[in-house]
């Protein structure tokens, strides 16, 4: 995705689609190769999924038990889930050799309540560890995107029907849905993307993903995106995430 300044126009320059493993040649090679490209053009690289491990996974330190640790993360973590249980029944459990704070800080203390999978739960996991072995050679600054809050921040300022915003990867309702938003975008934010493009993300959810990374990348670039919470562990990754206005 490209950005043009003075004329405040953003062009969606290029889509790569359906990269797959061929023979000898990896599908991760492939991803690394086209980076590479665009090397000296690129200000940041956003991905979807998670880019860091949860505290428990990379901790050294003699373990005495999640319930008493006294790690920032781990006391955040109890603080949180005490406050979702005095509403939630049954009583809900952090398990923080899969989830991060980032993971229950999305899933639980944002506008909408959001389906957020863990870092390192059975779906998320072999992406978390691929995202890390892809990330470890290139030398980009990268940003770690959850597109499902992007989409819905994104297009509750544009306008787009909300019912379009939570059904967006629905099997049969989702191609109208990201057919609006990416109309919505096209018109009111100044975005050209190619008819082709534009079909190719309409008709495949993961196209359409990749493109809403890129375009929360130029938010962050713009500035445009939620701070860091106050109480927040400062060690913990954070997601970069569209400002709510």
């Amino acid at each position: 995705m490209e950005y043009y300044p003075t004329q405040k126009r953003i062009f969606l320059a290029r889509l790569y689609e359906k990269i797959k493993t061929e023979e000898f040649i990896s599908a991760d090679l492939k991803i690394h190769e086209l980076i590479q490209q665009y090397h000296k053009q690129i200000e940041t690289l956003a991905i979807d999924v998670p880019l860091s491990l949860p505290k428990c996974m990379t901790c050294t330190l003699k373990c005495p038990g999640y319930e008493t640790c006294t790690e920032p993360e781990m006391i955040w973590m109890r603080d949180t889930f005490a406050e979702v249980n005095k509403e939630k029944r049954p009583k809900k459990m952090f398990t923080p050799y899969t989830q991060r704070c980032v993971d229950a800080y999305l899933g639980h203390q944002l506008e909408e309540n959001f389906e957020v999978q863990h870092a390192l739960g059975s779906n998320l996991g072999p992406l978390t560890a691929r995202a890390r072995f892809l990330t470890r050679r290139l030398q980009l600054r990268t940003l770690e995107v959850n597109p499902k809050v992007s989409i819905w921040r994104i297009g509750n300022e544009l306008r787009v029907n909300k019912s379009h915003l939570k059904h967006h990867r629905n099997t049969s309702t989702g191609e109208e849905s990201r057919k609006s938003f990416l109309q919505h975008l096209s018109e009111k934010k100044n975005v050209f993307i190619y008819q082709q493009d534009s079909k190719s993300m309409i008709e495949n959810n993961h196209a359409f993903e990749a493109f809403i990374c890129a375009y929360t990348g130029l938010l962050e670039f713009l500035g445009k995106i939620q701070e860091r919470p106050k109480d927040f562990p400062k060690k913990e990754s954070w997601v970069t995430l569209p400002n709510l206005d």
